[in-house]
């Protein structure tokens, strides 16, 4: 059984932030769908705690089609009230737009390069950036990367994607590996980005 001194310790006290870690953070990702959900909660929580957004995943499923682009670019103003007044979401009307706006460019940016993952990937040249930081003090906010990712998102159309929050998208799907060095999932991750590469 794997204790919370071996994980990164931002995951501590709280089973649901735990699985997330465990399971989902930092493994890298190429499926579009999952990387446009992600995308999306990623805006959702921009200025609120993690956590907040992932208490609320299921509700977003729910209210938002199962993250499907093609529902979503399509919503009209009636959808859009009926999501401010979804108290099982962040009832944000610019956050509520701005899923609309992202899954219209989301749609172009497919059409245009083959698939998201595609275009997503090119950021970190098609292999996931392993770091090596001993504590969470050492992660950065943003890097070169993540700027260049948020002008580009920013450019093709994309609403919430600061490059701070480019850099917490790039940590979740993981681009980057910024598991801290003690934390178990840090050599796991980095297997997984190796066997991708092979």
């Amino acid at each position: 059984m794997t204790s919370d001194s071996t994980r990164c310790d931002w995951c501590h006290g709280d089973t649901l932030y735990r699985t997330y870690h465990d399971e989902v953070w930092g493994v890298p990702c190429f499926d579009d769908d999952q990387l446009f959900e992600f995308l999306l909660l990623e805006g959702a929580q921009a200025g609120l705690a993690w956590i907040t957004v992932l208490r609320k995943q299921e509700n977003y499923r729910q209210a938002f089609d199962d993250f499907d682009a093609e529902k979503i670019a399509r919503y009209d103003e009636k959808k859009l009230e009926a999501l401010r007044h979804n108290s099982g979401i962040i009832r944000n009307k610019l956050k509520i737009a701005s899923a609309v706006q992202n899954a219209q460019a989301f749609l172009a940016i497919k059409e245009k390069h083959n698939s998201f993952s595609d275009y997503l990937w090119q950021f970190v040249d098609g292999q996931a950036k392993q770091n090596h930081f001993a504590s969470m003090a050492e992660i950065p906010a943003l890097t070169p990367e993540s700027e260049r990712m948020s002008k580009s998102l920013k450019k093709a159309g994309f609403n919430f994607v600061g490059p701070t929050i480019c850099y917490a998208y790039m940590q979740a799907c993981g681009l980057v590996n910024d598991h801290i060095t003690s934390c178990y999932r840090h050599n796991q991750c980095a297997a997984m980005a190796q066997d991708q590469a092979l």
